[in-house]
Protein backbone atom coordinates (compact mmCIF):
# COMPACT_ATOMS: atom_id res chain seq x y z
CA UNK A 1 0.00 0.00 0.00
CA UNK A 2 1.80 3.19 -0.79
CA UNK A 3 0.26 6.39 0.37
CA UNK A 4 0.02 9.39 -1.84
CA UNK A 5 2.95 11.96 -0.97
CA UNK A 6 0.95 14.98 -0.74
CA UNK A 7 0.61 16.93 2.15
CA UNK A 8 -1.12 19.62 3.88
CA UNK A 9 0.29 23.12 4.03
CA UNK A 10 1.64 23.03 7.74
CA UNK A 11 -0.98 25.56 9.05
CA UNK A 12 -3.57 23.04 8.51
CA UNK A 13 -1.14 20.52 10.17
CA UNK A 14 -0.66 22.64 13.06
CA UNK A 15 -4.46 23.93 13.66
CA UNK A 16 -6.31 23.25 16.78
CA UNK A 17 -9.97 23.81 15.83
CA UNK A 18 -11.49 20.94 13.84
CA UNK A 19 -13.42 22.58 11.21
CA UNK A 20 -15.66 19.68 10.13
CA UNK A 21 -17.10 16.14 10.99
CA UNK A 22 -19.21 13.28 9.34
CA UNK A 23 -22.10 12.00 10.96
CA UNK A 24 -24.80 9.74 10.39
CA UNK A 25 -28.46 9.71 11.30
CA UNK A 26 -28.98 6.55 13.16
CA UNK A 27 -31.82 4.50 11.23
CA UNK A 28 -34.85 2.46 11.54
CA UNK A 29 -33.04 -0.81 11.99
CA UNK A 30 -30.47 0.62 14.85
CA UNK A 31 -31.96 -1.94 17.10
CA UNK A 32 -30.28 -4.73 15.11
CA UNK A 33 -26.92 -3.40 15.21
CA UNK A 34 -24.23 -5.82 17.07
CA UNK A 35 -24.26 -5.50 21.26
CA UNK A 36 -22.94 -7.26 24.23
CA UNK A 37 -25.48 -5.36 26.52
CA UNK A 38 -28.28 -7.28 27.97
CA UNK A 39 -31.37 -5.64 29.45
CA UNK A 40 -34.23 -3.89 27.76
CA UNK A 41 -34.36 -3.22 24.07
CA UNK A 42 -33.57 -0.06 22.30
CA UNK A 43 -35.23 2.83 22.36
CA UNK A 44 -34.91 3.64 18.94
CA UNK A 45 -36.74 7.60 18.96
CA UNK A 46 -34.17 8.25 22.27
CA UNK A 47 -31.21 7.25 20.64
CA UNK A 48 -32.62 9.78 17.86
CA UNK A 49 -33.09 12.22 20.26
CA UNK A 50 -29.42 11.14 21.71
CA UNK A 51 -27.76 11.80 18.41
CA UNK A 52 -29.62 14.93 18.13
CA UNK A 53 -28.28 16.64 20.62
CA UNK A 54 -24.70 15.13 20.00
CA UNK A 55 -24.65 16.64 16.61
CA UNK A 56 -26.60 20.08 18.03
CA UNK A 57 -23.09 20.07 20.47
CA UNK A 58 -20.72 19.96 17.57
CA UNK A 59 -22.76 22.94 16.00
CA UNK A 60 -22.73 24.92 18.70
CA UNK A 61 -18.85 24.48 19.12
CA UNK A 62 -18.31 25.71 15.48
CA UNK A 63 -18.25 22.27 13.51
CA UNK A 64 -19.53 21.82 10.41
CA UNK A 65 -21.41 18.96 10.11
CA UNK A 66 -21.48 17.06 6.84
CA UNK A 67 -24.73 14.26 7.55
CA UNK A 68 -24.94 11.18 5.72
CA UNK A 69 -28.50 9.48 5.32
CA UNK A 70 -28.88 5.96 6.98
CA UNK A 71 -27.48 2.94 5.43
CA UNK A 72 -30.27 0.05 4.84
CA UNK A 73 -28.83 -3.19 5.72
CA UNK A 74 -26.02 -1.35 8.27
CA UNK A 75 -27.79 -0.94 11.28
CA UNK A 76 -24.80 0.01 12.87
CA UNK A 77 -23.35 2.80 10.70
CA UNK A 78 -24.49 5.87 12.94
CA UNK A 79 -21.12 4.59 14.87
CA UNK A 80 -19.28 6.53 11.40
CA UNK A 81 -16.21 6.91 13.39
CA UNK A 82 -14.75 3.19 12.67
CA UNK A 83 -14.89 3.37 9.06
CA UNK A 84 -11.51 5.94 8.64
CA UNK A 85 -8.78 7.31 10.11
CA UNK A 86 -8.57 10.89 9.31
CA UNK A 87 -5.41 13.34 9.95
CA UNK A 88 -4.48 16.62 8.12
CA UNK A 89 -2.62 14.81 5.41
CA UNK A 90 -4.55 11.63 4.19
CA UNK A 91 -7.86 9.75 5.39
CA UNK A 92 -7.26 5.95 5.65
CA UNK A 93 -10.58 3.95 4.60
CA UNK A 94 -10.98 1.59 7.19
CA UNK A 95 -11.49 -2.15 7.02
CA UNK A 96 -13.85 -3.54 10.04
CA UNK A 97 -12.80 -6.43 11.96
CA UNK A 98 -16.96 -7.26 11.81
CA UNK A 99 -17.92 -8.74 8.60
CA UNK A 100 -21.44 -7.40 9.42
CA UNK A 101 -20.34 -3.85 8.94
CA UNK A 102 -17.53 -3.95 6.21
CA UNK A 103 -19.70 -2.21 3.54
CA UNK A 104 -20.34 0.98 5.73
CA UNK A 105 -17.06 2.45 4.58
CA UNK A 106 -18.43 3.14 1.23
CA UNK A 107 -20.12 6.00 1.46
CA UNK A 108 -17.93 7.41 3.88
CA UNK A 109 -14.63 7.34 1.36
CA UNK A 110 -17.18 9.62 -1.31
CA UNK A 111 -17.18 12.18 0.82
CA UNK A 112 -13.68 12.32 2.26
CA UNK A 113 -12.47 12.21 -1.10
CA UNK A 114 -13.11 15.62 -1.45
CA UNK A 115 -10.98 16.59 1.32
CA UNK A 116 -8.54 14.10 1.19
CA UNK A 117 -6.12 11.84 -0.60
CA UNK A 118 -7.05 8.44 0.24
CA UNK A 119 -5.84 4.92 1.07
CA UNK A 120 -7.56 2.12 1.95
CA UNK A 121 -6.95 -0.99 4.49
CA UNK A 122 -6.09 -3.97 2.65
CA UNK A 123 -6.92 -7.74 3.46
CA UNK A 124 -5.98 -9.75 5.81
CA UNK A 125 -5.91 -6.53 7.80
CA UNK A 126 -8.61 -5.38 9.65
CA UNK A 127 -8.84 -2.02 11.78
CA UNK A 128 -11.94 0.06 13.15
CA UNK A 129 -11.49 3.40 14.20
CA UNK A 130 -12.61 3.26 17.27
CA UNK A 131 -9.00 1.71 17.65
CA UNK A 132 -7.32 4.57 17.20
CA UNK A 133 -6.47 7.33 19.23
CA UNK A 134 -4.22 10.72 18.24
CA UNK A 135 -2.64 13.12 20.25
CA UNK A 136 -0.12 15.26 18.44
CA UNK A 137 2.35 13.43 16.36
CA UNK A 138 1.53 10.17 18.49
CA UNK A 139 -1.09 7.50 17.65
CA UNK A 140 -1.82 4.72 19.46
CA UNK A 141 -3.47 1.73 17.72
CA UNK A 142 -5.51 -0.69 19.72
CA UNK A 143 -5.31 -4.11 19.27
CA UNK A 144 -8.73 -5.64 19.71
CA UNK A 145 -11.22 -7.95 18.50
CA UNK A 146 -11.89 -5.70 15.55
CA UNK A 147 -8.50 -4.53 14.74
CA UNK A 148 -5.71 -7.43 13.72
CA UNK A 149 -2.13 -6.81 14.18
CA UNK A 150 -2.07 -6.59 9.75
CA UNK A 151 -4.24 -3.97 9.79
CA UNK A 152 -2.47 -1.78 12.72
CA UNK A 153 1.09 -2.22 10.74
CA UNK A 154 -0.59 -1.04 7.19
CA UNK A 155 -1.98 2.04 9.79
CA UNK A 156 1.38 2.64 10.68
CA UNK A 157 3.19 2.40 7.27
CA UNK A 158 1.20 4.78 5.94
CA UNK A 159 1.21 7.39 9.04
CA UNK A 160 4.90 6.77 9.68
CA UNK A 161 5.59 8.47 6.09
CA UNK A 162 3.96 11.62 7.54
CA UNK A 163 6.20 11.69 10.70
CA UNK A 164 3.60 10.07 13.06
CA UNK A 165 4.90 7.87 15.41
CA UNK A 166 1.85 5.13 16.27
CA UNK A 167 2.84 2.62 18.91
CA UNK A 168 0.30 -0.81 19.51
CA UNK A 169 -1.61 -1.11 22.46
CA UNK A 170 -3.14 -4.64 23.66
CA UNK A 171 -6.93 -4.07 24.35
CA UNK A 172 -7.85 -6.71 27.06
CA UNK A 173 -11.62 -5.36 27.97
CA UNK A 174 -13.85 -3.66 26.17
CA UNK A 175 -14.46 -3.30 22.35
CA UNK A 176 -12.13 -0.76 21.31
CA UNK A 177 -9.36 1.67 22.55
CA UNK A 178 -11.49 4.48 23.52
CA UNK A 179 -13.40 2.45 25.42
CA UNK A 180 -10.82 2.22 27.98
CA UNK A 181 -8.23 5.64 27.32
CA UNK A 182 -9.41 8.54 25.60
CA UNK A 183 -7.40 12.10 25.09
CA UNK A 184 -9.04 15.39 27.23
CA UNK A 185 -5.92 17.80 26.18
CA UNK A 186 -2.90 17.88 24.71
CA UNK A 187 -1.13 15.86 26.39
CA UNK A 188 -3.64 14.18 28.64
CA UNK A 189 -5.19 11.47 28.92
CA UNK A 190 -8.84 9.50 30.91
CA UNK A 191 -8.16 6.55 31.31
CA UNK A 192 -9.78 3.01 33.60
CA UNK A 193 -7.78 2.41 36.28
CA UNK A 194 -6.59 -0.37 35.61
CA UNK A 195 -4.47 1.12 32.57
CA UNK A 196 -3.17 3.57 35.13
CA UNK A 197 0.14 1.81 34.52
CA UNK A 198 0.57 0.90 31.23
CA UNK A 199 4.34 2.04 29.84
CA UNK A 200 2.72 3.01 26.94
CA UNK A 201 1.04 5.99 28.48
CA UNK A 202 3.62 6.88 31.20
CA UNK A 203 4.60 10.26 29.37
CA UNK A 204 1.31 11.82 29.70
CA UNK A 205 -0.56 13.28 32.26
CA UNK A 206 -3.44 11.06 33.41
CA UNK A 207 -7.01 11.14 34.97
CA UNK A 208 -8.49 8.08 35.96
CA UNK A 209 -12.16 7.60 35.99
CA UNK A 210 -14.25 6.31 38.92
CA UNK A 211 -14.09 2.48 39.00
CA UNK A 212 -17.51 2.50 39.15
CA UNK A 213 -18.01 4.68 36.19
CA UNK A 214 -15.88 2.96 33.59
CA UNK A 215 -18.59 4.01 30.92
CA UNK A 216 -17.61 7.63 31.35
CA UNK A 217 -14.03 7.00 30.03
CA UNK A 218 -14.95 7.76 26.22
CA UNK A 219 -15.13 11.08 25.83
CA UNK A 220 -14.60 13.60 22.82
CA UNK A 221 -12.15 16.59 23.65
CA UNK A 222 -13.11 19.05 20.65
CA UNK A 223 -12.38 22.81 19.76
CA UNK A 224 -10.82 23.31 23.58
CA UNK A 225 -13.78 21.66 25.03
CA UNK A 226 -14.52 18.02 26.70
CA UNK A 227 -18.10 16.35 25.72
CA UNK A 228 -18.59 13.80 28.37
CA UNK A 229 -21.64 11.03 28.96
CA UNK A 230 -24.01 12.11 31.46
CA UNK A 231 -24.87 10.63 34.66
CA UNK A 232 -20.92 9.91 36.36
CA UNK A 233 -20.70 12.95 38.67
CA UNK A 234 -17.61 11.30 39.91
CA UNK A 235 -15.79 11.50 36.91
CA UNK A 236 -17.96 14.72 35.85
CA UNK A 237 -16.40 16.15 39.64
CA UNK A 238 -12.54 15.33 38.41
CA UNK A 239 -12.73 16.47 35.37
CA UNK A 240 -14.41 19.56 36.11
CA UNK A 241 -11.52 20.39 39.18
CA UNK A 242 -9.19 19.74 36.17
CA UNK A 243 -10.14 22.96 34.58
CA UNK A 244 -12.24 21.33 31.71
CA UNK A 245 -15.31 23.42 29.95
CA UNK A 246 -17.87 20.04 30.05
CA UNK A 247 -20.78 19.36 28.22
CA UNK A 248 -22.65 17.11 29.65
CA UNK A 249 -25.14 14.69 26.62
CA UNK A 250 -27.23 11.45 27.25
CA UNK A 251 -25.76 8.42 25.96
CA UNK A 252 -27.91 5.49 27.49
CA UNK A 253 -28.81 4.58 24.18
CA UNK A 254 -25.73 4.55 23.04
CA UNK A 255 -24.01 2.69 25.76
CA UNK A 256 -26.41 0.54 24.73
CA UNK A 257 -25.35 -0.72 21.18
CA UNK A 258 -21.88 -0.75 22.62
CA UNK A 259 -20.93 2.91 21.54
CA UNK A 260 -19.50 6.27 22.76
CA UNK A 261 -19.12 9.78 22.43
CA UNK A 262 -16.60 9.37 20.03
CA UNK A 263 -17.88 6.56 17.80
CA UNK A 264 -20.66 9.06 16.41
CA UNK A 265 -18.39 11.33 14.31
CA UNK A 266 -15.73 11.28 12.33
CA UNK A 267 -13.67 15.03 12.80
CA UNK A 268 -11.05 16.38 10.60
Amino acid sequence: MSPPRQQAPSSQRTASIIPHAIVRDPGPDAAEGLTVQSGPPLCLEQLQHQHAAYCDALAALGVELIRLDPAPGFPDAYFVEDTAVVTPEIAVIARSGALERRGEEQSVARVLGRYRNLTEIRAPGTLDGGDVMIVGRQVFIGLSRRTNPQGAAQLARVLAHYDYRCTRVTVDDGLHLKSSVTRIGDRQLLLIAPWAARPEFEDYDKILVDPLEAHACNTLWINNHLIIPQGYPRTHALLKAAGKSIIELPTRQIHRMDGGLTCLSIRF
